[in-house]
């Protein structure tokens, strides 16, 4: 390993052609995750400005809070040879021939020493702070040789296609839950007084408690950093809970609104730009007053309860009010009206579901797991503390 400028290493912004109202590949800023390797999805737009980039050249969001959130991507979604578009708040990113490994220079990008020297490079007014690129192009780091960043990068991605790996089959095992749901009950809840004399629709509040969330005193130190996990409205937008967003104490719990949800509970975003967001928890922990916990108290499982919330949200949520923060309560949820089968169809129906649901939660923390793997083996692989000679690839 040897220091060297970053600019030796890493072709920043490369000059790229498209031509003026071509339609073409857009990836916008919303479409980057954040410390997620791969890019999702794309638009198609027609070309009026914006970063140019190809296949394999990284994209880092150069602006506040994006850069500090993590927002940072390979772009593997172009054909070859194809040049797409994204925002002017991107920095891109590109590997030099023989001298640099595309897939190192994206870890690098995510790794601690290199965010931090982005961070703090920083200038403009509150809000609107921008990474000064000279500033990153002149910085010296520990680079090791080419042989070696292929090494680190193929290393780094194994774990990242068993992640990617993990979230396809989740998202293939979620359609056949969906696809299930709405093959036993969508369409046989029209006629089912007819061909299901005993299923009924009832008030969700009859077969579920519907727990409003509270959020405990900032001004109370004691209230927080404790061991109880707590949520804000923002990770309802995940696909499953598997952290928390900040810890609350025993005292916190006693002395505030929130309630600790169990795992299984179906939660939902009840206000702002989160309404009708879904989402099902894989730990136990408390929320804030913008969340609604759904928990079984009948023979409906909670899987059931979540796939009826989830594909009924928009009824869920056709009465909501405000300007512009639009919001439904507590009563929408519990006055929903959830389609309920005998007891012996829920019986068949769970028998098929609970597995599926299961095998869904495995892969997440499989997934979480290989993310804390990764993250550490970062860290050691870029700081040289590993004998990369020891690695076969």
């Amino acid at each position: 390993m040897e220091y060297k400028k970053l600019d030796e290493i890493i072709d920043f912004n490369p000059k790229e052609k498209i031509a003026k109202k071509r339609l073409v590949k857009k990836i916008p800023m919303d479409n980057l995750n954040c410390f997620t390797k791969y890019i999702k999805s794309y638009s198609l737009e027609e070309y009026n400005g914006g970063m140019k980039f190809r296949n394999g050249d990284t994209l880092l969001a150069r602006i506040t809070p994006c850069l500090e959130n993590g927002k940072t991507s390979k772009v593997t979604i172009l054909d070859e040879n194809e040049v797409g578009f994204g925002s002017t708040e991107y920095i891109v990113m590109r590997s030099k021939r023989d001298i640099s490994d595309e897939d190192f220079i994206f870890y690098l990008a995510i790794s601690p020493k290199f965010r931090d020297i982005a961070i703090k490079s920083m200038t403009g007014t509150s809000g609107r702070q921008r990474v000064q690129l000279d500033v990153v192009k002149n910085t010296e780091m520990l680079v090791p040789s080419y042989q070696e960043q292929v090494k680190i990068g193929k290393t780094l991605s194994n774990i990242d296609n068993k992640i990617e790996l993990n979230n396809q089959i989740n998202n293939n095992l979620h359609e056949i839950l969906n696809s299930l749901y709405r093959a036993w009950f969508v369409e046989h809840s029209v006629s089912e007084t007819k061909d299901y004399p005993d299923w009924n629709f009832k008030y969700l509040k009859d077969y579920a408690n519907c727990i409003l969330g509270g959020t405990p005193s900032r001004a109370k130190e004691e209230y927080w950093n404790g061991n109880v996990n707590w949520i804000n409205s923002g990770e309802v937008n995940k696909f499953r809970i598997l952290e928390p967003s900040e810890m609350i104490t025993d005292l916190g719990l006693q002395k505030s609104s929130t309630t600790l949800l169990p795992v299984g509970a179906t939660v939902l975003a009840i206000t702002g730009a989160t309404l009708g967001q879904v989402s099902r928890l894989e730990i136990d922990t408390c929320a804030n007053q913008s969340v609604v916990g759904v928990i079984s108290k009948s023979y409906l499982s909670n899987e059931y309860i979540y796939l009826s919330i989830l594909n009924n949200i928009e009824e869920i949520i056709k009465n909501q009010t405000g300007g512009a923060q639009q919001h439904i309560n507590k009563g929408n949820v519990e006055d929903f009206k959830i389609l309920v089968p005998s007891q012996t169809i829920m019986e068949k129906f769970n028998t098929i579901i609970k597995p599926i649901f299961y095998k869904i939660r495995e892969n997440c923390f499989e997934n979480k797991n290989l993310e804390q793997l990764r993250d550490t083996l970062l860290s050691k692989l870029m700081n040289g503390e590993i004998d990369l000679h020891k690695i076969e690839i």
